[in-house]
């Protein structure tokens, strides 16, 4: 019997030496060298494979089988997304998001509407191409308001960056449900929660700095430095007509609203009401609510509605361009899958778990502190969730945590202090006119450190309150 315990504390000591290496090797590999995240992902797994003891002619197929297994639940949304974004982009609808929210908010209320703009956009688009999208209609209401840009656009980037970072389906939270096995309408509505006072955090810091940083639009259409905050605003006539012919609000909304709906109500309908539901409307709505079945609804009406009067050709060109930029995201998401396919099987997991038992931490900031961690070295949210999601969710259950929450502490943890090694940090920053690297830190860096830290809180004090009464 003490043979048996000896050789087991041998193995489990392997095992996490295993993975701490292979996560070392995966950020140096990511952060230092030239090698994709891909390659660096697949590699890690490999080597925490071989280091835990896993036998050689068996790891292909265990890396083969978790990255078709994420690819095959979450990839076909993932290109519907992008396709769907893409169309948005060159239809207008976009500009007519904001456009509308800013008519229904009224004059006052510009920081609101872009804020809500970006909460809404980010869904279906990615932050950094959404930010350069809307940066023009922000621009255009600074230059006539006279209000500080920087606040204007940092409502604008904050409301994208939250819903990217904890709203599937985008590609980080659609990857976290996938791997916690948290249903993909449970997950939109508590990321929505956790999303509200998080973003309410970073534009109240970011209001805080524009008091002291402010920068403005002359009649000419240049952005300058203005040394004393501007008290004055002018009016803005929204009515004003934009530069290319925008769709209905209502068919600007429905590619993003509709997906969400039918996820949303297939969740709340076949939850509260399984039992009594008729058979065929159980059926139908089960697979109408289903996220491939609802984004493809999606995806067909932003062609159809938003595309109508575009040439077939001009269509699917701009279709195609999209589809391009979906290969690596599509591959970092399929790596991910493999690498914890791997840390599955190894068993490590239950090591981890045991390990943390015995420290103490609370199992809520297990998921939060690696995404924080990862987040901060090698800067892209995507990849810390994906990270975090891996390695935290073998874990949770032996540690009690409920696995909706595990998930968001994942997603949480990615949104912490953005700078020099995230591309969203220079987008937002050069966009707005901010070039001084002391001041970036202090406006962006600050901003979604700000957000973060209102995440953790949020998160551990709705975890309290409800990890065990919602269950997945």
């Amino acid at each position: 019997m003490f043979d048996l315990m000896l050789n087991w504390t041998v193995n489990a000591n392997q095992m996490l030496i295993s993975l701490l290496v292979g996560v070392v090797i995966l950020i140096l590999l990511v952060t230092r060298t030239k090698l994709p995240t891909f390659v660096g992902i697949i590699v890690a797994a490999l080597l925490i494979a071989v280091g835990g003891g896993v036998p050689g002619v068996e790891i292909p197929d265990i890396i083969a089988d978790g990255f078709g297994g994420v690819l095959g639940s979450i990839g076909i949304i993932i290109g519907f997304g992008i396709i769907m974004g893409r169309i948005f982009e060159v239809s207008g609808a976009a500009e007519q998001m904001a456009r509308t929210f800013l008519k229904l908010f009224g004059k006052g209320r510009e920081q609101l509407a872009l804020t809500l703009t970006g909460f809404i956009v980010s869904i279906p688009i990615f932050c950094d191409s959404a930010f350069v999208i809307l940066f023009p209609i922000t621009k255009a209401i600074s230059q006539k308001t006279r209000k500080n840009l920087m606040v204007l656009a940092g409502a604008l980037a904050m409301g994208l960056v939250i819903t990217h970072s904890v709203v599937p389906p985008t590609p980080g939270p659609l990857f976290a449900a996938s791997e916690f096995g948290v249903p993909l309408g449970t997950m939109i509505l508590w990321g929505l929660i956790l999303a509200i006072p998080m973003t309410i955090a970073g534009i109240l810091y970011i209001n805080w700095v524009g008091r002291n940083m402010n920068f403005s639009v002359d009649d000419e259409g240049n952005v300058v430095r203005l040394e004393v905050a501007n008290k004055e605003f002018m009016d803005f006539d929204i009515n004003e007509e934009p530069s290319q012919k925008l769709p209905h609000p209502l068919l600007a909304f429905a590619p993003i609203l509709v997906p969400i709906i039918l996820i949303v109500l297939q969740q709340v309908l076949t939850t509260a009401f399984d039992e009594s539901l008729p058979n065929w409307l159980f059926q139908t709505i089960g697979f109408l609510g289903s996220p491939i079945p609802a984004v493809a609804i999606g995806v067909i009406i932003a062609i159809y509605g938003l595309g109508y009067d575009m040439e077939r050709k001009e269509a699917l060109d701009h279709m195609e361009e999209g589809v391009k930029s979906a290969g690596m995201i599509l591959l970092v998401t399929g790596a991910g899958g493999a690498l914890g396919n791997v840390i599955d099987v190894t068993g490590v997991g239950d090591t981890i778990a045991e390990n943390i038992a015995n420290w103490g931490i609370p199992a809520i900031l297990v998921p939060i502190l690696i995404s924080t961690i990862v987040r901060f070295i090698q800067g892209s949210g995507t990849v810390s969730i994906i990270t975090a999601s891996v390695i935290a969710a073998p874990i949770i259950v032996p540690l009690g945590l409920n696995p909706i929450f595990g998930a968001l502490g994942a997603m949480v943890g990615s949104v912490f202090f953005g700078y020099f090694n995230d591309s969203y940090f220079h987008v937002v920053n050069r966009t707005i006119g901010i070039t001084a690297p002391k001041e970036q830190l202090k406006f962006w860096s600050g901003a979604t450190t700000a957000a973060w830290a209102a995440g953790v809180v949020t998160l551990v004090v709705l975890n309290a309150l409800f990890g065990n009464v919602f269950t997945v």
